[in-house]
C-alpha cells in the first residue's frame, strides 16, 4: 500500500486472504450533520468509482460508518475494514482525513479492501501550499476550486495565495489593471470553498520588496527606495521594486492595502512577505542602514506586526532578511511566525531553524516544488529540498509545513508540472519521516493521474530529471529554460554567473545539447501511451508536451548561439511561434488573460534573433529557401 499519499503513520493487516470489495450499492451512516460535508465528499469520491451510496443517520444497513473518537487528537483517525467500514475521528478534520484514505484505498485496490485497521495522524498540524499568482499567471475561480480539491485530498490544510497587485484594490487600477486580478467576490467564494475542505485560505501579500507592479507607475514611484531603479542580483537594471522603509507613507499605503484586502480572508492568519528588498539599503535608506543596519528592516516588520495583530491576525514573514542580523532574531515578537524559505537540497535548514527555536520564536519551513524556471521541473531537487526542510523543521519544533510554487520569469510551466513536489510535500509535511516514504509515481497516477496506463508519473519524472543533463543542479532552475531569454551579446556573461552560482560548469556542449534533444523527444513520444481518465487529461498531454518542446527548443537556442546550423533560423521561428500559440491556448484553459502577453514578450529576443537572421539570408538570396514565399 505504498501507493498512499501521504503514507499513514500505521497500517495493521489482519487478513490478507479475504478481501471486502466496497458494494456497488450502499450507505454512509453518520452519527448528527455535523459530518455531511465529509460524507458527501465521500459519495462523491465513491460515485467516480462507479458506486452509488445515500447517507442516512441510522447505522442500520450501512456499509460505511463515519463518525467521532472520544479523546482523539485533532486531525487524527482511525480506518477499520472488517465485514463493514468504520472510520473514527478526532475531529471533522480527522473524519475527512480518513475518508480521503480510503477513496484512495478504494482506487488502489480493485479486488477488494483487505482486513485491517490504519491508524494515523499529522507530524505537522499546519501543512500549507502557496501558489504565486502575481508573477503574469493568475488561475481561474473554477482551477482555484480544482487546487482546492487537490490538495485537500492529499490532506493539505493551508492555501496562501501569493499577491503583489493580482488583487482588484479600490482606488490603484493603474496597477491591476491588465492582470484580470481576483476580486473580493472571488476570494470570499473560494474561502467559502476552501473552509468545507478543512482547508485554510491564508492571506498573502507582500509588503516591502517585490512591489514594483505599482513602483513602476508614476503615482507610486517616489515611495521608493531608489525610484531610478537598480542593478538586481541577475546583473540586469531592474526597475524600483522595494518601498522606502524610512517613509511614513509607505506604511500608510501598505496598510490600505491591508484595509482592502483582508476583510475578504476568515483566516486569522497573514503572511505580510518582506522577503527579497533588493535595493535596502542602497538607495534613500542607505545612510540608515550604515548607521542602524538590520534595525532598519526590524523596524519596519515590528510596524507591519502591531498593525496586523491590531486587526485580531497573527502575523507571518519571510525569514531571509532577518537571518543576515541574527542578533535581532531574539528581539522578534513571540507571537510572530517567521517563514524559513530555501529551494535546493542543501538549504541549512538545520542551521538556521535552531536560530529560531534557540529565541523562542515559532517558524515554518518553506521549501519549494522546483517547478518555477524549469518548464518541466526538477525532481530531484525538489524531493531532496522538502525532505530537509521537513526532517529538520521537525526536529527544532517548526509548527507548520509551507512548500511554495513560484512563478518567476513569466510563470512559463503549466499546472501538472507540480504534481511531484505537491505530492512529495504532502507525504513528507504529514509524516515527517525519511522510512515512511510512499511510492510517489505509483500513487500519482492512481490517485492524481488516474492513468490506467501507469505510465504519466514516469514521463513526468523523466523530464524532471533532465536538468540533470545540463548542470549545474542548484541555480534555482535550469539552464535550457533561462536560455530562452538570453541573447548572442549576453548569453556567456549569464552561463557564468549561473555556474558560479551552481559551483560547476554546465554541459552545453553541442554533442550533449544534440543528446538532450534526443532524450527529450524519446520522453514525450510515451505520452500518446497514457490512459488519463481525469477530465482534463488532454490538456495535461497538450501542457506536458508544449513544456517539453519549449525546453527542447531552448536546446536549439543554444546550439544556435554557438554557431551550430542545426536548424535554420526560419525552422527554428516557425516552431517557437507554434510553440508560443499552443503555449496561450493551454494557459487560457486553465489562467486568465491578463499578464498573457508579458509572459510570452519574454521569448521577444530570441524571436528578433531568428527573424534578423532570415531578413539577412533574404538580402543575400532572395530567391532561397528563407526569402521564398
Amino acid at each position: 500500500m505504498q501507493y498512499l499519499i501521504p503514507l499513514p503513520n500505521a497500517i495493521t493487516l489482519a487478513d490478507t486472504s479475504t478481501r471486502y470489495p466496497a458494494p456497488l450499492e450502499g450507505a454512509i451512516s453518520i452519527p448528527d450533520p455535523s459530518l455531511l460535508f465529509e460524507a458527501q465528499w465521500l459519495q462523491r469520491a465513491l460515485a467516480q468509482t462507479g458506486r452509488t451510496y445515500t447517507i442516512q443517520l441510522s447505522q442500520a444497513g450501512a456499509h460505511i460508518h463515519l463518525g467521532y473518537a472520544d479523546g482523539a487528537g485533532p486531525q487524527s483517525y482511525t480506518l477499520t475494514v472488517d465485514e463493514d467500514i468504520v472510520i473514527r475521528g478526532g475531529d471533522a478534520a480527522g473524519v475527512f482525513y480518513g475518508c480521503c484514505t480510503l477513496r484512495q484505498l478504494v482506487l488502489g485496490e480493485p479486488d477488494g479492501l483487505p482486513v485491517m485497521t490504519i491508524e494515523d495522524a499529522p507530524a505537522y498540524a499546519h501543512r500549507g501550499y502557496m501558489l504565486d499568482i502575481s508573477r503574469d499567471r493568475v488561475p481561474t475561480l473554477e482551477m482555484l476550486y480544482q487546487l482546492v480539491d487537490e490538495l485537500s485530498a492529499l490532506k493539505y490544510n493551508q492555501l496562501q495565495l501569493y499577491i503583489e497587485h493580482t488583487f482588484e484594490f479600490p482606488g490603484h487600477r493603474v496597477a491591476w489593471q491588465h492582470a484580470s486580478p481576483l476580486t473580493g467576490e472571488d476570494v470570499l467564494l473560494l474561502d467559502a470553498y476552501c473552509k468545507q475542505r478543512h482547508v485554510e485560505l491564508t492571506p498573502n501579500q507582500n509588503s516591502l520588496g517585490h512591489m514594483e507592479r505599482f513602483l513602476k507607475h508614476e503615482p507610486y514611484r517616489w515611495m521608493a527606495e531608489s525610484p531610478q531603479g537598480f542593478e538586481g542580483p541577475d546583473g540586469a537594471w531592474r526597475g524600483p521594486s522595494t518601498l522606502n522603509p524610512l517613509l511614513p507613507d509607505s506604511l500608510t499605503f501598505v496598510r490600505g492595502l491591508y484595509d482592502s484586502l483582508l476583510p475578504y480572508y476568515s483566516s486569522t492568519q497573514f503572511n505580510v512577505g518582506c522577503d527579497e528588498p533588493w535595493e535596502l539599503g542602497r538607495g534613500k535608506s542607505k545612510d540608515a542602514v550604515a548607521e542602524r543596519g538590520g534595525r532598519v528592516y526590524l523596524d519596519w516588520i515590528l510596524a507591519l506586526h502591531k498593525d496586523v495583530t491590531g486587526r485580531g491576525r497573527t502575523m507571518m514573514f519571510w525569514g531571509d532578511i532577518i537571518l543576515h542580523y541574527p542578533e535581532l532574531v531574539p528581539e522578534l515578537p513571540k507571537d510572530v511566525i517567521v517563514m524559513e524559505w530555501g529551494y535546493e537540497a542543501s538549504h541549512p535548514f538545520d542551521e538556521n531553524c535552531a536560530k529560531y527555536a534557540a529565541a523562542g520564536v515559532p517558524f515554518y519551513v518553506c521549501p519549494g516544488v522546483s517547478s518555477w524556471n524549469s518548464l518541466v521541473g526538477r525532481s530531484r531537487e525538489a524531493k531532496g529540498n522538502i525532505m530537509r526542510a521537513a526532517l529538520d523543521g521537525k526536529k527544532h519544533g517548526a509548527v507548520g509545513l509551507l512548500v511554495t510554487d513560484w512563478g518567476d520569469r513569466g510563470h512559463f510551466q503549466p499546472w501538472p508540472v507540480s504534481y511531484i513536489g505537491m505530492a512529495y510535500a504532502a507525504a513528507m509535511a504529514w509524516s515527517a519521516s525519511e522510512e515512511r516514504q510512499p511510492a510517489l509515481n505509483a500513487g500519482l497516477d492512481i490517485h492524481v493521474y488516474h492513468d490506467a496506463a501507469r505510465e504519466m508519473a514516469a514521463i513526468a519524472d523523466d523530464l524532471a530529471s533532465v536538468y540533470l543533463k545540463v548542470g549545474p543542479a542548484q541555480i534555482n532552475g535550469q539552464v535550457l529554460a533561462y536560455a530562452l531569454e538570453w541573447t548572442p551579446e549576453n548569453f556567456r556573461a549569464k552561463l557564468k554567473r549561473f555556474e558560479a552560482w551552481g559551483g560547476h560548469e554546465a554541459d552545453i556542449t553541442p554533442d550533449n545539447l544534440r543528446a538532450v534533444i534526443q532524450l527529450i523527444d524519446s520522453i514525450t513520444a510515451r505520452i500518446d501511451r497514457t490512459r488519463m481518465s481525469r477530465p482534463d487529461a488532454a490538456l495535461i498531454r497538450a501542457e506536458w508536451t508544449t513544456a517539453a518542446h519549449l525546453l527542447r527548443h531552448g536546446a536549439k537556442w543554444l546550439l544556435y548561439l554557438q554557431g551550430e546550423t542545426d536548424n535554420a533560423p526560419a525552422d527554428l521561428l516557425a516552431e517557437i511561434d507554434s510553440l508560443i500559440m499552443q503555449q496561450r491556448q493551454n494557459w487560457l484553459a486553465r489562467s486568465r488573460p491578463g499578464g498573457l502577453d508579458d509572459s510570452i514578450r519574454r521569448l521577444e529576443p530570441l524571436r528578433a534573433v531568428y527573424a534578423e537572421a532570415i531578413k539577412q539570408a533574404s538580402a543575400i538570396d532572395p530567391l532561397g529557401p528563407a526569402g521564398m514565399d
